[in-house]
C-alpha cells in the first residue's frame, strides 16, 4: 500500500464523495468516448478505479458513505427509477429464462462449494488453519454467492465468525473475486466464442442502434441527449423515495416473523420464509415498482430522465463496491479463501452458462442470472443497465432477491454437510 494510513480519511465525507463523483463522471465519459470503454462498461471501470484507491490508500476501506449513505439511501433509490423500464407484460418470458438459469446456478454454487472445500481442506490443515472455519467459510460463501452480502453476515453469525480475521479475510476474496468477475462477464458479451454459440438478441438490438453513427461508442448512443424537464426531476425522485418508505413500512409488518436461529420443525421454516422473504424492503421496492410499470405504463412514459437518474444512482454504488477488495489482505492472511472463492465461481459459470447453451437461451440470460448469483440484485440490475439490456433489469431484481430468501438455508445445508 502506497500511504500507511487513507490519503482521505474515512470521516472526510465531502473529500470522498468527491472522489466517487468525479470516479463516476470519468467513468461515463470514458464509456461514450471510447469503444474499448464501452465494451467494458462504466459501472465496471468505475468499480477498478475505486479498488486501485482503496489498494494504495488513497481512500479508505470502509466509512459512513458507502455503508450508510450509499448502501442505506443511493441504492434503494436506485431500484424503482430502474424498474420503472420494466413492464412485465413484455417482459415475462425473459423473467422465466432467467429464473431457470439462475436456479440451477444457485445448484452450481453448492457444488462448488463442496469441490473446494474438499480440494483444499488437507492444504489449509496444514497451513494452520481449522477445517472447521474453512468449512464455515464455504457455508458463508455459498449463502452470498447464491444471495449477497446479507446472507454472508447471517453465516457468519451462524458460525461465530463475526469480526474474526476469517471471515475478514473471506469478505476481501468474496468481493474481489466478485469485482474481476463482472469484468469478465462483460468480456463474454463482446467475445467471438460466446457470440458463435449464444444468441445475442439484446446486444444486437444495442449494436444496431449504435451502428446508426460509426463515430459514437455503443454507450453515447444508448444514453444519448433525452427530453427532460424540472418537473421530470422532482417526479422521478418524489417516486423513488415514496416507493423506498412504502417498501419498508410493509417489509416492517412481515420482517418479525423470521427466525432468529435455524428453524426447528415446517412451521418455523414457513415462519422464517414469510419473515425473510416478505420482510426484505427489496422485494417490496421491487413489487411496488413493477406493479407500476406494469398497469401504469401510460403514465411512467410521461416520467422522462427515470433510466438516466436511477442508472447514475447504480453506478455510485458500484464504485463502492470496488472499494473492499483490498488485495493485500487476501494475500498475506489467506490465499487459499481467495482459490475457493475462485473455484466457486468457476463452477457457477460452468452451471450457468451450461443451462444456458442446453435450454438455447440467450447469452445476456447467463451472464445476467450468474451476476444475481454472485453478486446479487443491485449489482445485476446495475451490469443489465449498464449495458442497455433494460428487459432484464427487472428480471434481474427478482431472481437476485429470491437469492436473499433461499442463500441463508443453502449455506445452512452446506454447512451442516461439511461440519461447520
Amino acid at each position: 500500500m502506497l500511504f500507511a494510513n487513507p490519503l482521505i480519511a474515512a470521516d472526510n465525507t465531502w473529500g470522498l464523495m468527491c472522489v466517487m463523483c468525479l470516479s463516476v463522471a470519468f467513468s461515463i465519459w470514458l464509456e461514450q468516448k471510447y469503444k474499448w470503454a464501452s465494451k467494458v462498461s462504466g459501472a465496471i471501470l468505475a468499480l477498478i478505479f475505486a479498488m486501485v484507491m482503496a489498494n494504495i490508500g488513497i481512500i479508505p476501506t470502509s466509512c459512513a458513505l458507502y455503508d450508510d449513505i450509499v448502501w442505506g439511501y443511493v441504492v434503494p433509490m436506485g431500484i424503482p427509477l430502474l424498474l420503472l423500464q420494466c413492464n412485465l407484460k413484455r417482459i415475462w418470458k425473459e423473467t422465466g429464462r432467467l429464473v431457470t438459469i439462475f436456479l440451477i446456478g444457485a445448484v452450481g454454487t453448492i457444488v462448488g462449494a463442496l469441490i473446494a472445500f474438499f480440494a483444499l481442506n488437507g492444504v489449509y490443515e496444514a497451513t494452520g488453519g481449522s477445517v472447521k472455519d474453512l468449512a464455515a467459510v464455504a457455508s458463508m460463501m455459498t449463502g452470498s454467492y447464491i444471495g449477497g452480502g446479507v446472507n454472508f453476515a447471517a453465516m457468519a453469525a451462524t458460525h461465530g465468525l463475526q469480526g474474526t480475521d476469517v471471515a475478514a479475510a473471506a469478505t476481501v476474496a468474496d468481493n474481489l473475486l466478485m469485482a474481476l468477475y463482472f469484468f469478465v462477464l462483460i468480456a463474454f458479451a463482446g467475445m467471438r466464442f460466446f457470440r458463435k454459440n449464444f444468441n445475442h438478441p439484446l446486444i444486437d438490438e444495442v449494436e444496431k442502434g449504435a451502428g446508426k453513427d460509426a463515430a459514437q461508442t455503443q454507450a453515447a448512443a444508448f444514453w444519448s441527449r433525452k427530453d427532460i424537464s424540472l418537473k421530470d426531476i422532482a417526479f422521478n425522485f418524489a417516486y423513488c423515495i415514496a416507493v423506498v418508505w412504502a417498501s419498508k413500512l410493509i417489509a416492517g409488518i412481515f420482517s418479525p416473523f423470521a427466525i432468529a436461529d435455524t428453524p426447528a420443525n415446517f412451521q418455523e421454516v414457513l415462519l422464517d420464509f414469510v419473515g425473510k422473504f416478505f420482510g426484505s424492503e427489496y422485494v417490496w421496492i421491487t413489487t411496488i415498482s413493477i406493479i407500476v410499470a406494469t398497469f401504469f405504463d401510460k403514465s411512467v412514459e410521461k416520467m422522462h430522465g427515470s433510466q438516466e437518474i436511477g442508472t447514475y444512482l447504480i453506478y455510485l454504488f458500484l464504485f463502492v463496491i470496488g472499494v473492499p477488495a483490498n488485495i493485500y489482505t487476501v494475500v498475506t492472511k489467506s490465499p487459499l479463501l481467495l482459490v475457493l472463492t475462485f473455484i466457486m465461481v468457476v463452477v457457477n459459470m460452468l452451471f450457468c452458462f451450461g443451462a444456458a447453451k442446453i435450454f438455447k437461451f440467450n447469452l445476456e440470460d447467463a451472464i445476467i442470472a450468474s451476476n444475481a448469483n454472485i453478486g446479487g440484485p443491485t449489482t445485476a440490475a446495475g451490469m443489465a443497465i449498464s449495458q442497455g439490456w433494460a428487459a432484464l433489469v427487472g428480471p434481474a431484481m427478482l431472481i437476485g432477491t429470491l437469492g436473499y430468501v433461499i442463500g441463508n438455508y443453502a449455506g445452512t445445508i452446506v454447512g451442516i454437510i461439511l461440519g461447520a
